[in-house]
């Protein structure tokens, strides 16, 4: 078994640790496994051929996440941004340390550590291909349910910030899913 398998095998056994497991064809998952696995899928989508840097941070994207609660922060804004900000730092210590046990250079390693902690998401493609496949996975998987919980403005707020976010190519992906039409009215007011 190569490095890069056994370090996403790694990575995938944390993420299985998740207290809140979700049934999947008769079996429990991680939520943050099932999460994972979406991140990469999108990766294969967007890059045919993703090198190991890209498949590592995109699969650490929510390592170990509920081991920082949201509640342990102020519930508003900057309390939000702070945890936001500590769990990426988390997320990308998790990963590199996998990755070092598994034999990747320093430099392999602090790179992932950059991108999982997303130091420069316009700046960087590793990052900015990282970003994209959260927010298609937001808008693929997560979209419906959050808009049902939120007002219309703060739905078209998101998806704007969301946009923002995303490169051309994410644009492109994300015009094709199969929305609702209650989704597809957020996201055309949200563009207009």
């Amino acid at each position: 078994m190569n490095k890069l398998t056994k370090t996403l095998e790694a990575i995938d056994i944390l993420h299985q640790n998740d207290p809140q497991q979700i049934m999947i064809e008769g079996k429990n998952i991680g939520k943050e496994l099932l999460y994972a696995q979406q991140m990469s899928t999108w990766l294969v989508k967007l890059q045919p051929k993703p090198n190991e840097i890209q498949q590592i941070s995109v699969r650490s994207q929510h390592l170990c996440r509920w081991q920082l609660a949201r509640n342990q922060y102020e519930m508003n804004r900057s309390g939000y941004l702070t945890w936001r900000k500590e769990q990426g730092i988390r997320h990308a210590e998790k990963a590199v340390q996998v990755m070092n046990v598994n034999g990747y250079s320093q430099l392999e390693c602090d790179t992932v550590y950059n991108i999982v902690s997303k130091k420069r998401v316009k700046g960087d493609a590793n990052t900015q291909i990282m970003e994209d496949c959260a927010c298609l996975v937001f808008l693929e998987f997560q979209f419906a349910k959050f808009i049902e919980n939120h007002s219309i403005e703060k739905n078209i707020r998101i998806v704007q910030k969301t946009w923002l976010k995303m490169s051309e190519q994410a644009h492109q992906f994300a015009l094709q899913l199969p929305f609702s039409a209650a989704e597809l009215s957020i996201i055309e007011q949200a563009l207009a």
